[in-house]
């Protein structure tokens, strides 16, 4: 059985060159910035708690000006690293992002064209420049992923998004179900579920198909609660083997949390984990081990913003034991 590495997602910069209608960072100016020294001090911390794979969150991670460097300081300790981006700014950094030992891409791309996916983003140009970077990436060996936010406004959409990811060389692809503080509506369920449901299904040797659960759930009971009450689907009970395996690090309040979907949670309780104890920067504390075995128990059962791929990876653990890398 193949040895499980954790991630750790740090959020690098709360700025943003995007108006994306559901996301809390829509053109921030935010004047954060996660170090290169910062950087450098938690490496061999994460390599003692073991993170195998790395990825930069914002914000918009290429409007740091040293993410670059960034990438290359975390290679060089051992790290496989992986950066989340709106794609504007791709094709002008994935060749040094390449040389640097960027090892994974994570494009957002919420529609099957620039006529849909710049309106959704608000953002002229963005969908035929996420679209060039994803091919510039696969062509220097940078694995090639899409996010894709999933809502009332573009799933009908995904069949044809679908077949443009896939002639674009895309290797995986999330479909997360739009979150926003109201409950979100489909006037027909079925329709739903007749639209997408052939996407899950395609035969993935000729079309890429998405990870982890599907938006709308997997089972009777995840559907129902999804289409009625919002609720994504999450964990399988009894337990979420995501918060074994995962470290989301918030540079700018000095927090860390057991889940990359815990610190957008309104209210989130106990509130993760401080970074720092008595000025020292730590990991694995027992703070943080209290506030993961929380979710680990309880987070099957009141977790609100599971993302699909965080639901399917626990699952996958839980039935398997391992996951293929890169599976979160």
């Amino acid at each position: 059985m193949t040895e499980r590495r954790r991630y750790l997602f740090i959020r690098i910069l709360e700025a943003c060159n995007a108006d994306c209608f559901m996301c809390e960072f829509a053109l921030s100016r935010d004047t954060f910035r996660f170090s290169l020294d910062e950087f450098r001090e938690l490496l061999p911390r994460a390599v003692a708690a073991g993170v195998g794979y790395v990825r930069f969150t914002g914000g918009e991670p290429l409007m740091h000006r040293d993410v670059v460097e960034l990438v290359r300081v975390g290679t060089a300790a051992g790290m496989r690293m992986s950066l989340i981006t709106n794609g504007m700014a791709l094709p002008r950094l994935i060749e040094p992002l390449a040389a640097a030992g960027l090892a994974q891409v994570v494009v957002s791309l919420d529609g099957a064209s620039a006529e849909t996916h710049d309106v959704y983003r608000r953002s002229p140009g963005m969908f035929d420049n996420a679209l060039r970077g994803l091919r510039a990436a696969a062509e220097r060996g940078v694995l090639p992923r899409v996010n894709t936010v999933v809502g009332p406004h573009n799933y009908t959409e995904m069949p044809r998004l679908q077949k443009v990811l896939t002639e674009a060389g895309a290797r995986q692809w999330e479909l997360s179900a739009l979150k926003l503080e109201r409950t979100i509506r489909y006037p027909d369920p079925g329709h739903v579920r007749a639209v997408c449901d052939p996407v899950y299904d395609a035969p993935p040797d000729t079309l890429l198909v998405p990870m982890g659960k599907r938006f709308y759930g997997d089972t009777p009971e995840e559907r129902e609660r999804y289409f009625t009450e919002s609720l994504t689907p999450r964990a399988s009970r009894p337990l979420c083997h995501v918060v074994d395996d995962v470290i989301y690090l918030d540079g700018k309040y000095g927090r860390v949390y057991a889940c990359s979907c815990l610190p957008h949670r309104e209210g989130d309780e106990p509130g993760g984990a401080p970074l720092r104890e008595d000025g020292v920067l730590r990991l694995d504390t027992a703070a943080f081990r209290a506030h993961a075995d929380f979710y680990r128990e309880r987070g099957p059962s009141i977790c609100g913003g599971c993302s699909t791929t965080a639901a399917g990876y626990s699952d996958d653990v839980a039935r398997l034991g391992t996951v293929p890398p890169w599976h979160y």
